[in-house]
């Protein structure tokens, strides 16, 4: 009997470790294990239109055109909070999105991300995971357009929060929730089985050169391998002016993860837990808060994983992506 495929809607915001997660998607796609149902593009590591244009050159690249590509809600409650640009690029994709191929979407023609979940979780209820690598603003949107649409997904996959660690956005707050908390606030008050893979695991993440040349090995020819190879290349260096791996050589793919608790999830362990947002405090706007004690859960709402084997992730991640280029 073969198994179903996991059929995903992809929230992301290209940033460089988006890029690696959604090629190790389609990767996971090709093998037949994973199916796209969309890609909805977020403001959040760089401009709403770059965005747009990295995940739908991605899929041009990859052969996967055929995906519909969303666009992101504008005007989150991220006011005055610099983007990524500077880590990722400006173009969130290092620089590197004028040398891709020329893709058909029209950022102008779109629909926005809102209007794409509201009808794909309608039209198949139970059926998608949301994988949301990004700042909660559309799916926030998505839920205050239609209350209780986000309970429709079948399951709704986190890279966001820091617990037991500092954030990299402020010295409390991670990028994904402290971008936008509104829309963090409104995300984790929809459901009681939200899977949240924080920094805390995610900083154990380090993709480095070597590892993309490796890839790169089992067909120099490809344009996805060379990509993966220049891609790499910028994040290592901006990752080590941004001291993101403590001086270690590497980039930190955060957003793999969520792939890593789909299809290999003997990699992590999770803790229960009731996860609230901080949406007022002066210094501490954006951090993530569970209770540490132990105590009944009450009214607990997600799943935190709290370890991660980091080094068969990374594993899994580059020979998934040796097969995509093949």
């Amino acid at each position: 009997m073969t198994p179903s495929k996991v059929k995903i809607i992809l929230d992301t915001d290209p940033g460089g470790d988006d890029a690696f997660a959604l090629l190790w998607l389609l990767s996971l796609v090709k093998q037949r294990y994973a199916e796209l149902v969309a890609v909805t593009t977020v403001d959040g590591n760089v401009h709403a239109k770059y965005t747009f244009t990295g995940a739908s050159k991605l899929l041009e690249l990859a052969g996967f055109d055929h995906i519909e590509v969303a666009k992101g809600i504008i005007g989150g409650s991220a006011h005055g909070i610099e983007d990524a640009g500077l880590l990722h690029g400006i173009d969130g994709m290092g620089n590197l999105t004028h040398t891709l191929p020329e893709c058909t979407n029209s950022y102008f023609t779109a629909r926005f991300a809102d209007e794409v979940l509201i009808e794909k979780l309608n039209a198949s209820p139970g059926e998608i995971t949301i994988i949301a690598i990004a700042p909660l603003t559309n799916l926030a949107a998505a839920e205050k357009k239609s209350p209780g649409i986000l309970k429709k997904a079948k399951d709704i996959i986190i890279m966001g929060g820091a617990f037991l660690t500092s954030g990299n956005l402020t010295p409390e707050g991670e990028f994904n929730i402290a971008y936008d908390v509104e829309a963090a606030n409104i995300v984790f008050s929809c459901r009681e089985d939200l899977v949240v893979l924080p920094l805390d695991i995610t900083r154990k993440l380090i993709f480095t050169n070597y590892i993309a040349q490796n890839i790169k090995k089992v067909n120099p020819e490809s344009a996805i391998a060379q990509l993966i190879v220049s891609l790499a290349e910028f994040m290592c260096q901006t990752s080590q002016s941004f001291r993101e791996t403590s001086g270690l050589e590497g980039f930190l793919v955060h957003d793999a993860v969520t792939l890593a608790y789909l299809f290999y999830p003997e990699t992590l362990l999770f803790r229960r837990a009731k996860v609230r947002i901080e949406t007022k405090g002066e210094w501490t706007t954006g951090k993530t808060v569970f209770d540490h004690r132990h105590k009944t859960k009450i009214g607990a709402n997600a799943w935190v994983a709290m370890e991660v084997d980091a080094v068969n992730v990374l594993a899994a991640m580059s020979e998934d992506l040796k097969i995509l280029i093949r």
